[in-house]
């Protein structure tokens, strides 16, 4: 099976049923599958083959999905771009890939021009502008019905290095289904008709629900922005029964002075992932939005591996703490904890180690990496997580911290390198280190400490603005230290960001945060 037959069949059969809704505009399952054909016609006409990687750099729009099921029906590989990352991101994502083929809607054009002009073997871009609807248009809607296997590559998505370099996690076709089918697994079943909200991007984590709401027959309903109000307005009114959020999105729902006095009976998932959550922001999600939350655990290298629904969460289990777990094994994926310094060696349950996982969706290996996959690939084929965690006697898994000092913030991964690269670039900065401090809104923000120079002058807002240039503005550090003392390091001359997180740290009973 692939992913183009599936949707293709599913738009047979559901031709008059509503597929995709974005602002005031609707299609139908006819509509958007002859949309899609057509821009598989366009994308093919302009030189592309089955199997040529395309960059995309959009937010949800009807014009998301013409590319989301287009480049299916055309066998060509996906490779979404986030609005959010710098230009320095955009290019490497696009020519570590080999992209031959670009999309990007009008109001990204002006941040990936620069790239284009860099990228000589960028041959096809379509920038979507005013005339966008008469272009599609001319192309025809017949299926090119090219040739795709199980095992052709469907999508690449990236995700953080701690080089600093995004790395390309590649999904087959059979791998993208079957990660759909594990998220779903221990939902209620969705009913054809049923609404399914995406108000993060499908190109980032909501994509995984995408997918499985189409083939079942359901509406996938698009939001092109986060406004608590705005989201809670549209859930209610639409209807929506499955959505998925980052924890800083939930806190925000959930506060909303709205929030409690509004329809909630058509509801029945609210999937978290991408961050931890913090145990006042679950309970109140409950108290507010009822028994529909569903908190999973994985990462884009292997996705998901861990899953807990509401009667799990919220439950009393003698000899465990559900409700500060991150769930228990998939019935289709392994989770186990190994020894940090010798991870073919599987530990005993109770013990504290890094969390090792495996499952059907995962990536066989980081595109053209292979330093970068043996070091997070056994040789038994799990996926070191760089999280340390146990598993109790009765299969909960806890995140207790992680083993290379990531940082999640809102849901993105922030690696301290990224940043640290960066701010010494600063002529006045002789050494920095980076980590994360807990944040309430956030869950966790990056903080910089940096020893400069006795006679610098160099500001706080000025390493933050130059942070934000280089990277993006969700990776800036909130916080910036500037001391003139060296760092503390280890007898042998490494920075010990540990010792400088503690303090912040200090009141907590674990080294990850959640909102």
């Amino acid at each position: 099976m692939d992913v183009r037959g599936l949707m293709r069949q599913s738009a047979r059969y559901n031709a008059n049923r509503i597929a995709v809704i974005h602002g005031n505009r609707t299609l139908t399952y006819a509509e958007a599958w002859s949309r899609a054909l057509r821009m598989a016609n366009a994308l093919l006409d302009a030189g592309l083959r089955p199997g040529d990687r395309v960059g995309v750099l959009e937010d949800n729009s009807i014009e998301a999905q013409d590319f989301f099921a287009g480049a299916a029906a055309a066998g060509l590989v996906r490779v979404p771009l986030y609005p959010r990352n710098a230009i320095e991101s955009h290019h490497h994502m696009l020519s570590h890939t080999g992209c031959r083929g670009l999309v990007v809607s009008a109001s990204h054009v002006a941040d990936i021009e620069p790239v284009i002009a860099q990228l000589p073997n960028l041959e096809v871009v379509i920038r979507r502008d005013s005339t966008y609807e008469a272009w599609l248009a001319s192309y025809p809607d017949t299926d090119p019905d090219v040739a795709i296997s199980p095992d052709d590559w469907y999508a690449i998505r990236h995700t953080g290095g701690t080089t600093g370099k995004p790395k390309g996690v590649a999904y087959t076709h059979k791998a993208w289904l079957n990660t759909g089918r594990d998220w779903f697994f221990n939902f209620p079943p969705m009913l054809a008709g049923e609404r399914c909200l995406h108000v993060g991007p499908i190109s980032h984590g909501s994509g995984y629900l995408y997918t499985p709401t189409w083939l079942a027959g359901g509406t996938n309903v698009l939001l092109d922005h986060f406004d608590p109000g705005e989201t809670l307005e549209v859930m209610e009114r639409e209807r929506v029964g499955y959505m998925f959020a980052v924890p800083t999105m939930l806190n925000a729902l959930a506060r909303h002075p709205s929030a409690a006095s509004r329809d909630w009976s058509h509801l029945k998932v609210i999937q978290l992932g991408g961050a931890p959550i913090a145990d006042e922001t679950a309970l109140l999600a409950r108290d507010v939005f009822g028994m529909v939350l569903y908190q999973g655990y994985g990462q884009t290298e292997a996705v998901p591996v861990s899953m807990m629904g509401p009667e799990e969460w919220f439950s009393e289990v003698p000899g465990s703490k559900p409700l500060r777990s991150a769930g228990r094994a998939l019935p289709f994926a392994y989770l186990e904890i190994r020894d940090p310094e010798d991870p073919m060696v599987r530990l005993e349950i109770g013990a504290e180690g890094e969390i090792a996982i495996r499952c059907d969706g995962q990536m066989t290996e980081f595109w053209e990496d292979p330093e970068g996959t043996a070091q997070r690939m056994t040789a038994d084929g799990f996926v070191l997580t760089g999280d340390i965690g146990t598993i109790d006697a009765n299969g909960f898994l806890y995140v207790l911290d992680r083993k290379d000092d990531m940082i999640i913030t809102g849901g993105f991964n922030v690696w301290p390198a990224e940043l640290e690269n960066v701010i010494s670039d600063h002529p006045a900065v002789i050494e920095v280190a980076v980590f994360a401090a807990p944040d309430e809104r956030w869950g966790e923000t990056p903080v910089a400490v940096c020893t400069v120079t006795a006679d610098a002058t160099v500001t706080e807002a000025e390493i933050v603005a130059l942070c934000a240039e280089r990277l993006g503005s969700y990776k800036k550090p909130s916080i910036v230290v500037i001391q003139t003392e060296p760092l503390p390091k280890s007898p042998v001359g490494k920075i010990q960001r540990k010792v400088l997180r503690e303090p912040y740290w200090a009141h907590l009973d674990r080294r990850v945060s959640g909102n």
